[in-house]
This record gives structure tokens, sequence and C-alpha cells, in this order.
């Protein structure tokens, strides 16, 4: 497995919350299928440490909740730490709000299974900031229904890193099925295979909706600088997830640009910022393919349909061509520098731009590891 060795970009979202805001009781948290990761490779599953099972039990007590009946059985280290936190906390617990909850279920599904959980980032409010009313793969809205095919559910995008703060998404339960343990070339490969025929979908998803798995994963994938200018941005990065392309969080954020007032202003201070006349020559001419799409944002009025106008405009083969000739005249070093240039001189408009080096980017990912718990650490459960 490649060790990542590039730094990485996180894209928020600030103040834009694609789809209609959840209800408490609308959302209730959807764990990755028992039987699709888990059975690619079992002599890897582990179970987890007595301690963090200890841990786990006692902050379902700290906040006054039950853990699944299923984890409560005789001599698990969860259940023990319920029963100790129950006789220390008694009434006096904490509020449960709906992402702690989640929060809950999602360290549970991963200790179950034995996989890494990193506690320090993935926090209840990170799980509100990811969370979304649409799936970004197949574009439905999003619902609590168990067993649905849109049932909201927290996926791994990288299925060989553990659950960690730049490895999450929220997507359909259709999505996640058929992603399952894919990563950017399986699905890539998927992809040209439906786009060509004769059958048209597969585990469910059409052409578009596995190129959209395909760039998904190639996000917290590193590319050559070349492929990585190459790729078409068919879906917008999602809300805290970590991108190890340069290239890719560049397209990402001028294309975001046309999604507010001020974009040519803007654009125009970016292109000032370009190393040569030839790039800024080429610039132009990206923008100008991109620019049209503003005609079609300016007739809506929901954020999310105003985000797939912008997904949609890469179909585009002039636009792709284009974006592809004006990103060579950069490296990745160079796209990274442009970032953070732009956002110092407040020019990323609706994103804020977070640099992480190595190895903070990947902290908490247990790539050495496949995405498990140390099987040194573990003790039985």
């Amino acid at each position: 497995m490649a060790q990542i060795t590039a730094a990485a970009v996180v894209l928020d979202l600030e103040n834009h919350k694609f789809g209609p805001a959840q209800s408490p009781a609308q959302l209730e948290l959807g764990i990755e299928p028992v039987g699709i990761q888990d059975t690619r490779e079992p002599s890897v599953l582990v179970p987890a440490t007595q301690s963090v099972g200890f841990a786990l039990g006692w902050d379902y007590a700290h906040h006054g909740l039950t853990p699944p009946a299923l984890q409560l059985y005789a001599n698990s280290p969860l259940r023990q730490g319920f029963q100790a936190g129950s006789a220390t906390f008694g009434r006096r617990t904490l509020s449960a709000k709906r992402h702690t909850q989640q929060w809950l279920l999602l360290r549970t599904h991963a200790w179950s299974r034995g996989r890494s959980f990193e506690d320090v980032q993935l926090t209840p409010n990170y799980l509100q900031q990811i969370e979304v009313g649409f799936c970004p793969i197949t574009r439905q809205p999003l619902d609590a229904h168990k067993a649905s095919r849109n049932q909201a559910q927290i996926d791994r995008v990288r299925d060989d890193a553990g659950y960690a703060a730049g490895n999450l998404v929220m997507m359909s339960r259709a999505a996640n099925l058929a992603k399952a343990h894919y990563g950017w070339q399986e699905a890539a490969e998927v992809a040209r295979s439906v786009e060509a025929g004769p059958i048209h979908r597969i585990a469910g998803l059409g052409s578009s909706e596995w190129q959209r798995v395909a760039l998904l994963c190639s996000f917290v994938t590193e590319l050559p600088h070349e492929q990585a200018a190459a790729l078409p941005l068919l879906v917008l990065p999602p809300n805290r997830l970590r991108l190890f392309n340069p290239i890719q969080a560049l397209q990402a954020m001028l294309t975001r640009q046309l999604a507010t007032p001020g974009w040519s202003a803007r654009l125009a201070r970016i292109e000032a910022l370009l190393p040569s006349q030839a790039c800024k020559a080429d610039f132009n001419r990206f923008v100008l393919a991109l620019a049209p799409r503003v005609l079609a944002v300016s007739n809506l009025h929901r954020e999310q349909e105003i985000r797939w106008a912008l997904e949609d405009a890469w179909q585009q083969p002039l636009l792709l061509k284009r974006w592809t000739r004006f990103a060579l005249h950069l490296n990745a070093a160079q796209a990274e520098a442009l970032l953070q240039r732009a956002a110092a001189k407040h020019l990323v408009n609706a994103v804020h731009v977070q640099h992480m080096s190595q190895p903070n980017a990947i902290d908490g990912w247990a790539l050495e590891r496949g995405g498990f718990c140390a099987v040194s650490q573990v003790q039985g459960h």
C-alpha cells in the first residue's frame, strides 16, 4: 500500500449547508452494511481492546443512554464500562443530543468490527458538520428509514483507513452498498464498464453515479499531478473531506466561486497571482468555458441545485480540456501555494481552506494497519 507523502487540504463550507436542515428526530445514523467490507479480509478482523470497549460503555452511561443489546453480552468490556459508569453517574448524566447518539453508535460499530476510531477530532460536532440532506452520489434526498435505498449512512471513503476526521462522508445506503470496498481505480473501471455497456447499471448505480464514486475516492488518494489535473469535477468535495491532490482542491475552490455574487472580481484577483502570462491566458480560457454556467445557476434558488449545476458543468469536454491545459502550467506545490495565497487574500468566498502537513493529514487513519486496530493491543472482546 502506497503511503501518502503529500499534505492535505480541507475545504470547509462557511455557513453553507447544501440541502434542507434536519429536525432532531429526522435523521438516524446509518452504518456500513456488515458483510461488505468485513468478508473481504476475515483474517484481519480483530476484536477491539478491553479499554476501548470499557470507555465506550462508560460514555453511554455518562450520557444516560443504553448501549445496543447485542453488545451487552456476558463479559463484554462495553457492558462492564456501562455498569461502572451507571454506578458512578446515576442520574447525573449529560445531555445526549442527536449527534452525540450518532457518535456513540458509530464508535460502537467501529469497535465491534475491530476498526480504528480516532476520537480526538471525530466528535459529535464533526458529525454535524458533515451532515447533508442529499446523497452526493445518487442526488436523492436522504431519510431515516432503515434498509431504504436512501437511508443516510456514514461511509469511510478510503476502505484501507479507519474512522477518522477527513475520511468520512454521509451518503445513501444504496451508494454505500455499491461503493463497498472500492477505491479510486476500481470504481473508475466500473464507471467505464457501465458507460460502455451493454449493462448500464451495476449494484444499482448508473454511469454518472459510478463516476461520482470514483471521483470521491480520488480526493483521498494521492495521484500524480498530471492525472489529478485531468479529472472532471463531477462531484464537489463534501464538507471536511481531506483532499490529497492540491490541483483538485484548487479546482473545487475555483468552481465554487460561481455560486456566489462577486465571482468575476475574485477570479480576476486570483488571475493576478498566477506565475506567467501563458498561465493567465489559459486561466481566462478556462473561466470563459465555466462562466456560462452562471446563467443557469442565477436562475436557481436552492443551494443543492446550484451545487449540481456546477458539477454538471464538468460534463462538458471543452471545459475539462481548458482546465487541464491551465492546470498543467502548475505543479502540485504551486497549486497548493496558490490556494494558500488566495485564502490569505480572502478570495475563496464561501470556502475555508485549511492546510494540513504530513503526518497530520493522516493522523488517526491507521493506514499502516489497513484501518484496523493494532493486533498487538487486542485482548479479547
